[in-house]
């Protein structure tokens, strides 16, 4: 079955200001259920559970949101996809805030087996069908502070597989690309796990003025179609930039783009003309989706860009003609 929903941000940013997950929101899942989706990708920081960079004494009564987390997605034929988001030793985002470095130490890569052998042992009871573990979000090189070579990532990968396998055979797990999720692995075309891509290219529209981006400031307003530093960019360039994910899926692999969305500073008809053309291709490859996020910046609910027709919608402010452009990529056969 295609997999096709949001990203959930419950448990994503651990800070001073935020020392506590957030509960399950029931009526967002009720939503998304009744609009025909089926697939809620959970991105967990695991500062939550963990103090001064202890790997391996998690703490229970934190990780008791992630059993409400599932049971509440279950409970509504939702398939759970559990991410480590910021892992030990890495995150895409503030990786500096980390004592070690996930692809190079040893303490780092014990305390991530540690953790996803703890989550086999924990979940082992609940089918694929219903949970799959996303090993770690958006893996790259990140010089200085986090060096990594598609060797150092394969050897890491490779190695939590088989601690997750060793406890649980059956389990669902899924990689991300490289190069922050972009970049498709061939290398890993025999691991038996679903591959994760990324849909923000090209990054000067889904990522326009987004103030963690550096340069953003440079910027220019985009268009779409777009033309970019003498090249246009429209729905064929997108067919061309996934090119690398269907020769691995060609080797048997399956594909899935586990994050895309277009932040909010641009106004809406450019949004919604890039995702239209987005969701055709996703459609064409016969790809499952799923939105960063549902309510927010890049989300169907209360995004906030210019120019956008509101509708209060079975009680959520949604921008309804987003809606039905992401839906139009589902395909319902089996």
């Amino acid at each position: 079955m295609l997999h096709y929903g949001f990203n959930f941000l419950w448990m994503y940013a651990y800070n001073q200001w935020n020392p506590l997950p957030k509960e399950p929101d029931l009526r967002e899942l009720d939503f998304i259920a009744e609009e025909g989706f089926n697939f809620v990708r959970i991105p967990v920081d695991y500062s939550f559970w963990t103090k001064d960079y202890d790997y391996t004494h998690p703490n229970e009564d934190i990780l008791a949101y992630l059993d409400r987390y599932i049971d509440a997605c279950r409970e509504r034929g939702l398939h759970a996809c559990f991410n480590l988001h910021r892992a030990p030793g890495y995150c895409i985002n503030w990786p500096e805030r980390e004592k070690h470095n996930l692809w190079r130490d040893e303490e780092a890569q014990e305390g991530f087996q540690f953790l996803w052998e703890y989550f086999a042992r924990k979940y082992k009871g609940i089918s694929s069908r219903e949970l799959s573990f996303d090993l770690i979000n958006e893996p790259a090189n990140i010089p200085p502070s986090h060096p990594c070579t598609r060797d150092d990532h394969q050897k890491v990968i490779r190695r939590t597989i088989a601690a997750i396998r060793a406890i649980d055979p059956d389990r669902e797990i899924v990689i991300d690309g490289f190069d922050g999720g972009g970049s498709a692995l061939p290398e890993l075309a025999d691991a038996g796990v679903i591959h994760s891509g990324r849909g923000y290219e090209p990054f000067s529209v889904s990522h326009y003025k987004a103030e963690w981006v550096r340069g953003e400031r440079e910027w220019q307003m985009p268009s779409w179609p777009l033309e970019e530093n003498g090249e246009v960019k429209d729905i064929d360039w997108i067919r061309r930039y996934y090119q690398p994910w269907k020769d691995v899926e060609a080797k048997g692999v399956q594909v899935h783009i586990g994050e895309f969305g277009c932040y909010n500073k641009i106004p809406n008809p450019i949004a919604l003309g890039w995702l239209a053309d987005l969701m055709k291709v996703f459609k064409e490859n016969r790809w499952g989706y799923s939105l960063w996020n549902f309510r927010g910046a890049f989300g169907i609910a209360d995004h906030g860009r210019p120019d956008t027709k509101w509708e209060d919608y079975k009680g959520i402010r949604i921008d309804r003609e987003m809606l039905e452009i992401y839906k139009s990529g589902m395909i319902t056969d089996k």
